[in-house]
């Protein structure tokens, strides 16, 4: 009787299962469809969900006229070289918080962890300020520097999964004689790769992603990154919504292939560093 009942329960789950995901992918999957459209065609009245024909010439003109090639090129080297600085130094600094042993090591990471609850828009005119007197703006470092360090957030992730690890493997390398960087190196980091791929997931979409900060500080047509060139399509006359879309379905590629690359260890890194409060 009980699977009878489970039956019918598991078939109302599904349904919703994929009705929600209907709803999720539907987004996606009408931005790639317009970006084979024309013009013209987006805008008739009444709107056609599939296109007449395949137009590939909003791809074309993103390409050659537009330049998103370089600018493609801008917002991978910026997010690779920040996620590679973030899981560094958010790593060293979870082990440390988590497994060393130092005075005022609690009041530290609260007052640090505290720093979430500061909007970022508070930061902007600092950090450009501060990017402006190091004679930085219009480069490179002015994107790469602020969020090479790390934050709160990768801190708190990294410290929460090391909280998982037993300790004992700490105190047998210390009585082989192992010094703390061969214990973080050697010993934990292999442990850490789930919640490393989450990390680095959040750091490049993260990095991706934004705008605000790339538009204060970068002015150089050469250095602009993908989000700036999409705003282009932009302005007080209307949206150009054939390039915007093609150039939105270039720039979730590198997102969706580095989630589908990590995406079990993104998932069981989410799920470990749950586990632990």
């Amino acid at each position: 009787m009980g699977k009878d009942l489970s039956r019918p329960a598991k078939a109302v789950a599904y349904v919703i299962l994929l009705a929600l995901s209907f709803v999720m992918i539907l987004p996606f999957f009408w931005t790639v469809i317009t970006s084979f459209k024309q013009q013209t065609e987006i805008l008739t009245w009444p709107p056609r969900f599939f296109p007449s024909e395949l137009y590939l010439g909003s791809y074309q003109y993103v390409i050659e006229k537009i330049k998103i090639g370089t600018m493609f090129v801008n917002s991978l080297y910026i997010a690779v070289v920040t996620t590679a600085g973030q899981l560094v130094f958010c790593a060293l600094a979870g082990f440390a918080f988590a497994k060393l042993r130092f005075r005022f090591k609690d009041g530290l990471f609260n007052a640090y962890l505290a720093t979430m609850m500061v909007p970022a828009m508070l930061t902007l005119i600092p950090r450009y300020v501060i990017m402006r007197n190091i004679g930085m703006v219009d480069t490179r470092l002015s994107l790469i520097l602020p969020a090479l360090f790390g934050g709160p957030f990768g801190v708190f992730l990294m410290r929460q999964f090391y909280l998982g690890l037993p300790d004992e493997l700490m105190e047998a390398a210390r009585i082989d004689g192992a010094n703390y960087p061969y214990i973080f190196a050697r010993i934990y980091t292999p442990l850490t790769r789930p919640i490393l791929s989450t990390l680095a997931v959040f750091s490049f979409m993260g990095s991706w992603n934004d705008f605000l900060w790339p538009l204060i500080t970068i002015q150089s047509n050469g250095l602009k990154t993908l989000p700036i060139g999409l705003a282009s399509f932009q302005s007080l006359y209307g949206i150009k919504y054939s390039l915007l879309m093609a150039g939105a379905v270039l720039a979730m590629l590198p997102v969706l292939v580095a989630f589908l690359l990590a995406q079990r260890q993104f998932i069981e890194g989410i799920a470990v560093t749950g586990l632990k409060g």
